[in-house]
């Protein structure tokens, strides 16, 4: 059956018709925070995830398109929901993306396609209506993890609904003779997990939206300006809810095309991590090339700090990875 695409001017939406489903429009308030707007906590699904893709370079459809593809072919995932965060990316463009999505995706999950009012990274952890389970994956358009990875590290989070679940980690440190943050690739510890791939539970969403008063206002204010660092204040917002830190799981596949460092390919010649790689890859710092980054994620930590008064990041050190990836073969 063909898809439907509607096109306003500010979103696109693609859904994908099984049959026996469809869709229907209502007239909502435009407040992301009106709880009106949200689907109660008890119709939400614990037994599937809703898939959060972020997307801005228009280079990066075709690699956007297959990520999409595996995630809709999950068992695991009830949706897949492509915020589109360019807003300088002409309709005609994502019009093509709207038919290659269609013709892509004949069975698996319904994939959203949604432009975006702005590029504030702040709107990737907006809450959303057509949300309808308890836990969310936050990714990249350029990171690729395989569904048996997905589906590990789902299981780990529904054994830990109120933490953070990753593949990617990092650290924070405190720089005593500057008395500043410092942000850092620890071997040992980690404390932060990136959107590059974060499960976590929906609440999160609107607490970093709509909670938090003037603090999480300055702190929301500040990744706008610094164009940076949404990651860091989640985690920061789950830290203090949780009391905890966040849950590193491994991947048997994890993909980072951002990153030329992760070259390794397997023998289908798709780009894959395997668990040593993987390892060595999360545990070696940022190139030099990337200092800059660094010092201004570290700078987010700091003026996050200020905004709230306190840094609730918790460290850990704990990696967990499924049976089947243990017992394997060493090569």
């Amino acid at each position: 059956m063909s898809p439907i695409v509607r096109i306003t001017n500010f979103s696109i939406f693609i859904f994908l018709m099984l049959p026996f489903t469809f869709s229907s429009t209502r007239l909502i308030s435009a407040s992301p925070c009106d709880r009106n707007n949200q689907n109660y906590t008890k119709y939400l699904r614990s037994d599937q995830i809703t898939v959060l893709i972020n997307g801005y370079s228009e280079h990066r459809i075709p690699l956007l398109t297959t990520i999409a593809a595996t995630y809709a072919a999950s068992p695991s995932v009830s949706s897949v929901i492509v915020l589109w965060g360019n807003p300088s990316t002409p309709s005609k463009t994502l019009t093509h993306l709207a038919h290659n999505l269609s013709v892509s995706y004949s069975i698996g999950s319904p994939v959203t396609l949604i432009r975006q009012k702005s590029s504030s990274l702040n709107l990737r952890f907006l809450p959303r209506r057509a949300i309808a389970t308890r836990a969310v994956l936050i990714c990249d358009d350029d990171v690729e993890v395989d569904s048996p990875s997905l589906e590990f590290a789902f299981r780990v989070w529904r054994s830990n609904p109120d933490r953070l679940i990753g593949i990617f980690a990092r650290s924070h440190d405190l720089d005593l003779s500057t008395k500043s943050w410092i942000y850092t690739v620890h071997p040992h510890k980690y404390s932060i997990l990136l959107t590059k791939f974060m499960i976590l539970a929906v609440d999160y969403l609107h607490a970093y939206t709509c909670g938090g008063g003037p603090g999480m206002d300055a702190a929301r204010t500040a990744v706008d300006r610094m164009r940076n660092c949404e990651d860091i204040l989640m985690n920061f917002v789950v830290a203090d809810v949780a009391n905890a830190g966040p849950i590193l799981v491994g991947a048997e596949k994890a993909r980072d095309w951002g990153d030329a460092r992760n070259d390794d390919r397997d023998e289908d010649g798709r780009l894959g991590l395997t668990r040593e790689v993987g390892s060595r890859v999360r545990q070696v710092g940022l190139s030099s090339r990337r200092s800059k980054h660094r010092k201004r994620r570290g700078e987010c930590i700091t003026k996050f700090h200020k905004a709230l008064g306190k840094v609730p990041l918790r460290l850990g050190s704990s990696l967990q990875y499924p049976i089947w990836d243990l017992f394997k073969p060493a090569h």
